[in-house]
């Protein structure tokens, strides 16, 4: 076995500064490079199995209807399918209900979607798969179907009961109020829309194991999920996670029904079986975000300020509950917004459809829970001839009492009084509004808008108990490392992060640091990648494996440096590939030497990290608790024209400063702003999902649902990080970026109504549909005008 260098030359080595940290600087997403080159392996991209069967699924055409006879006897003597499976060929639990128990894998009796899997065909490819799936013969008896929120509403039909959280005396406030407005909003559907579909590839095993390559962003769910499905331990399935495609939320849990199938497919047939959807199938057959009803009382005084508030929302679940739970409850928590309301009442509870369930999707019901609110602050300010930024600036929350959320948790760190202060400066407000109201005065046809937009979002998951996370980290005798953590990558770069932290802990170079695929094998039991706490949680787990190891190389560093006086151990620094004394850096010994020498003196160079965020709880029975760690604050200018003529609208410059802490990585997290802001205004303003009356979805492709494109982007985009802004007890003073900047979106409503009302006389009251679509903005436009119309009927 070789020795250790120990040379004169090897102590002396060039010492780099502590710019030699890859943390709160620029770098490239770790995957990009293999992305736009094709080199990036998704599910779909693995090499395939020897005898791999294509799993196609028979689903049902009625929204709600009644199993009366299944035939499967001409798809089964077709050359080239292995199998056609019903309910009754599942061995363990025909369940797939990640939280409530109410969604069977293969429908058992009636059908309670258009699209629900009825029956599973196995073939040895797609054409013949497809083929086989046509001659399955299933005869259904339709029965009434609920295909509205207001329908379920009418028919009683809910998967919840109502959550109440308030405080104050609402009733005698409201009474008291100088202002009154009442009224009621929708907020659209949305579809994920990422770019890799949902797909899964499993691979059978010896003793009933299985392997699963799945695109989910909750591999331990699927690996409970399908572990119920085959009737065995969790400890028999394997799930990986090479990478995502996107998720935004759609394969939290929605991966998990198509992992099943695949791994039940492997399991009857003994081949490996792939179950992927194309993107009509997926557009069909899995949930978006949820649509919400919002009936809304406001009392305000002259200036402004919210006194009482009264709001009733209900969500449409689908046809089960999946995550609908929790997202209505993160909406009651972010009605508030970034604002303070002394007396109120927020109420809700979700609805039961005949649609595909409705799941989880950036912001995780936020957004829905601020559109009611900043559509009573727009509305006030209509009412009230005052400028919407002014308005929301006197209601943000400030000094004691005015710090106490309504579920009872204090607004630590508010970041937004000195975020208003500047982005008013730096996108030249006032200067720009004055100027815009001088264009819409001489313009008839086309108006300019401006929109002033806060957000403060919560950050944790608000089931406390997935606020955990674990890492494993291995070092080998080379001084190189692979990361394995719970996280999974879908885009948004946390694997990039990650390797950042790892890098940093150790004191080596980011290439040094190879991050391995999310695996179920080596980091059990984990989150999902979720809730925008990926970087939070993982983060932390990673960062104390690292810390676990580097005290185990200390003393053996100490040795080749002899450095074993008292302190010195402790003081060794780890930077740049190299171990030194801070106060003798020109002797030096390299990282890989010291790697070399622990595995010599059998020191372990593996090691386990955990983390759990602490002091977080809620009582939703009493409707208080602290269910976050911390807030993320942001606010956006944004400025958008419109034409009175066709309704289209364009959206001229975005002013963003966001609070993302202290940055771990800076070049992601602008990313991730300016894709979330992004995909707020497609939600807002173009994605309108849409079923025909019988519960067929037909925006299920990019010809029917529109996403927004380049040119839909801002045509001067100016994003900033908040500086000077680090988060006390999260990873290296940081702060998550996920979903907080999707809700500055908002915005731009609040733009175009400003627009909007331009066609009018002063005070015009706007009437904008959400999504604020062409048709949306031209009928807005028509009824501001006619506000304004002379009695004869001229303009």
């Amino acid at each position: 076995m070789s020795t250790l260098p120990s040379s004169p030359d090897t102590l002396h080595a060039p010492q780099p500064g502590p710019s030699s940290s890859p943390l709160h600087a620029p770098a490239p997403h770790e995957s990009g490079l293999k992305h736009t080159s094709g080199e990036a392996r998704y599910v779909d991209d693995l090499p395939a199995p020897p005898g791999m069967l294509t799993g196609h699924l028979v689903t049902s055409p009625h929204a709600h209807a009644r199993i009366l006879r299944r035939d499967a006897s001409r798809a089964r003597a077709l050359p080239g399918v292995h199998a056609v499976l019903f309910a009754e060929d599942i061995p363990g639990e025909n369940q797939v209900g990640p939280v409530i128990h109410d969604e069977p894998l293969m429908s058992e009796g009636e059908v309670h979607f258009q699209g629900q899997t009825v029956a599973l065909v196995l073939a040895e490819n797609a054409t013949v798969a497809r083929r086989a799936a046509a001659l399955v013969e299933v005869e259904y008896e339709p029965l009434p179907a609920l295909l509205s929120i207001k329908a379920a509403v009418e028919a009683g039909s809910f998967l919840t009961t109502p959550h109440v959280i308030g405080r104050g005396e609402l009733d005698a406030a409201l009474a008291a109020a100088p202002v009154r407005l009442s009224g009621e909003c929708m907020t659209g559907a949305q579809d994920h829309f990422y770019l890799e579909t949902q797909a899964s590839l499993a691979v059978p095993g010896e003793d009933g194991t299985v392997h699963l390559w799945s695109s989910t962003q909750h591999p331990s769910e699927v690996q409970a999920i399908v572990a119920g499905v085959l009737g065995t331990g969790r400890h028999q399935v394997v799930v990986v996670v090479p990478r995502m495609g996107g998720g935004f939320g759609g394969k939290e849990t929605q991966a998990a029904p198509f992992a099943a199938l695949a791994a039940l497919g492997a399991r009857v047939t003994g081949r490996p079986v792939k179950v992927w959807l194309n993107r009509d199938q997926d557009m069909a057959f899995t949930g978006k975000r949820h649509p919400f009803w919002g009936r809304y009382e406001a009392g305000l005084d002259k200036e402004g300020r919210l006194l009482a508030l009264n709001v009733e929302l209900v969500s449409d679940g689908g046809w089960s509950t999946d995550l609908s739970h929790a997202i209505l409850d993160r909406a009651l928590f972010h009605l508030d917004n970034a604002y303070f309301v002394p007396a109120l009442r927020f109420t809700g509870r979700v609805a039961r459809t005949n649609l595909p369930s409705n799941t989880a999707f950036r912001g995780f019901g936020g957004p829905q829970g601020m559109f009611v609110m900043e559509e009573v602050l727009n509305r006030a300010a209509e009412l009230l001839g005052l400028d919407p930024a002014v308005v929301r600036e006197r209601n943000y929350y400030r000094a004691a009492p005015a710090n106490l959320t309504h579920y009872g948790q204090t607004v630590e760190g508010n970041r937004l009084p000195r975020i208003h202060a500047e982005l008013m400066a730096s996108s030249d407000y006032a200067r720009r509004r004055a100027e815009i109201e001088a264009f819409n005065a001489s313009s008839r046809w086309t108006k300019r808008g401006l929109g002033f937009q806060p957000v403060k979002f919560g950050i944790s998951f608000t089931t406390s108990f997935l606020n955990q996370a674990g890492a494993l980290v291995v070092i080998y005798t080379d001084g190189s490392v692979q990361l394995n953590h719970g996280g999974t990558e879908m885009g948004q770069g946390l694997h990039t992060k990650m390797r950042a932290v790892c890098a940093h802990e150790l004191g080596v170079a980011p290439e040094r640091v190879r991050v391995m695929n999310t695996a179920t094998d080596k980091v059990p039991n984990t989150s999902a990648t979720a809730a925008s706490s990926g970087s939070d949680l993982n983060g932390m787990a990673v960062k104390q494996a690292c810390e676990v190891l580097r005290e185990r190389l200390r003393p053996v560093a100490a040795r080749l440096l002899q450095a074993e006086r008292g302190g010195e151990v402790d003081a060794l620094a780890f930077v740049g590939g190299r171990v030194f004394l801070p106060a003798r850096p020109e002797r030096s010994v390299s990282f890989a030497e010291v790697v070399h020498a622990a595995y010599l003196a059998q020191v372990s160079l593996s090691a386990t990290g955990y983390y759990r965020t602490p002091d977080i709880s809620y009582d939703r029975v009493a409707g208080r608790g602290k269910p976050f760690h911390y807030y993320a604050f942001g606010a956006a200018v944004v400025e958008v024209e419109v034409s009175g003529l066709t309704g289209e609208h364009r959206v001229r410059r975005v002013d963003i400063l966001h609070d993302v802490g202290n940055s771990l990585v800076p070049s992601i997290d602008r990313g991730q702003v300016e894709g979330a802001f992004i995909q707020g205004v497609g939600w807002l303003t173009c994605e309108e999902v849409l079923f025909d009356a019988k519960g067929r979805l037909v925006t299920h492709s990019p010809d029917t649902y529109k996403i927004p494109a380049v040119g839909d982007a801002p045509e001067d985009f100016r994003v900033a990080l908040l500086e000077r802004a680090p988060q006390d007890d999260t990873i290296h003073g940081s702060k998550a970026v996920g979903e907080p900047p999707f809700m500055l979106a908002i915005g731009a409503v609040t733009a175009l109504r400003h627009a909007v009302a331009a066609f009018g006389p002063p005070r015009t009251p706007v009437e904008l549909a959400s999504p604020a679509t062409p048709e949306a903005i031209l009928r807005a436009v028509e009824v501001a005008r006619a506000t304004g119309a002379l009695p004869d009927g001229g303009a």
